[in-house]
């Protein structure tokens, strides 16, 4: 892709009504080997965080703006040492015990306490970066994110097996992990690159267990 079929995907994402996030596939169970990296998956709204100068938007999957809703979030983007960005995360509200729980932003009670766990990196200062390998995006990120803001926190990669991971998760009451393939760009829409395992005993996993009963 040329530089300037890159700079119009990007202002196509920028200025978008709605937004295809790379999705993960369900996987029966987590991968196993060194060709993966896992992440916890959180329970919340999957939010673009998009800079441009002062500027700050915060768009959800279906095209809504919530720059008015989570104020943490919104400052913690004010304030990276970046020109433009465009992050990928969850924006998550933490029970006392550290768990996301997706009816504190359902309900709306708590959207002061909002804070956007942020996984992945599409541009940075100008440059499209979806095609580069997620190792180098996530290390991008995290130099971007290196100052600490409140509202504001790089989600957990581990390379270690991927059963022993989502057994952690579940043991944890999380919703799940996502295993991503190492090497793999970011793709709009599903990808078998990213795999997507719930914990069954997870209240995102009774959620979806009533929508699919609801279409029957």
């Amino acid at each position: 892709m040329s530089s300037l079929q890159n700079q119009a995907s990007l202002r196509r994402v920028r200025g978008a009504t709605t937004f295809e996030a790379c999705l993960p596939r369900k996987a029966l169970e987590p991968p196993s080997g060194t060709d993966w990296l896992h992440e916890i998956k959180h329970d919340g709204f999957r939010i673009l965080a998009q800079k441009d100068g002062s500027n700050v938007r915060l768009i959800t999957r279906n095209g809504y703006n919530f720059a008015d809703r989570y104020p943490l979030i919104m400052d913690a983007m004010a304030r990276l040492s970046v020109q433009t960005c465009i992050i990928d995360g969850e924006a998550i509200v933490v029970d006392q015990s550290g768990l996301s729980v997706f009816d504190l932003l359902r309900y709306r009670t708590h959207d002061h306490a909002a804070t956007l766990c942020a996984f992945d990196l599409l541009e940075l200062d100008g440059a499209d970066v979806r095609r580069t390998p997620i190792e180098e995006r996530k290390r991008l990120l995290a130099r971007a994110l290196h100052v600490q803001h409140h509202g504001m926190a790089l989600n957990a990669c581990y390379d270690s097996d991927g059963p022993e991971i989502y057994d952690y998760a579940c043991a944890l009451g999380c919703e799940g992990i996502v295993s991503k393939r190492r090497g793999s760009r970011y793709f709009s829409g599903r990808t078998d690159q990213w795999l997507k395992m719930k914990n069954p005993l997870a209240p995102a996993a009774s959620r979806e267990r009533e929508v699919d009963w609801a279409k029957r």
